[in-house]
């Protein structure tokens, strides 16, 4: 007598159904295995719920950050916000001494209450806890 695998093992063939028992929620700190579904914006940013976002907001910022993906979230139909990779910003010694040449003189008054609150500093009491 020779036993045959079927091709196909269906879950609910292995698993036992009972209706009274609640769904298992997962564990916190373990990553959600369900993906994320996505369809593309005009701009090319891949277009999510924002239920999908939610339950894998963790997976969501891997992509922007690591794959430098964007995303658009939509709530109800309608477009709520877009979260895009965010590049360091470059500044540079030269940026810096353009960006104080190009600011205001301070008037002489300003100049005068820098001297005064430079040259009396305020004098700390002495504790009445030391000995």
């Amino acid at each position: 007598m020779t036993l045959t695998m079927p091709d196909k093992i269906r879950q609910s063939d292995l698993m036992i159904k009972d209706n009274n028992k609640k769904p298992r929620r997962r564990k916190p700190g373990t990553k959600s295995k369900r993906p994320v579904r996505a369809a593309y914006s005009a701009k090319g940013s891949r277009v999510i719920s924002a239920t999908d976002a939610a339950r894998s907001f963790s997976e969501l910022l891997d992509r922007v950050c690591y794959r430098g993906e964007t995303f658009v979230i939509e709530r109800g139909g309608e477009l709520i916000c877009e979260i895009p990779n965010v590049k360091p910003l470059r500044f540079t010694g030269t940026d810096f001494v353009t960006l104080l040449h190009s600011l205001p003189r301070p008037d002489p008054g300003f100049w005068n209450a820098v001297e005064d609150a430079t040259k009396q500093p305020p004098a700390v009491p002495e504790s009445p806890w030391e000995r």
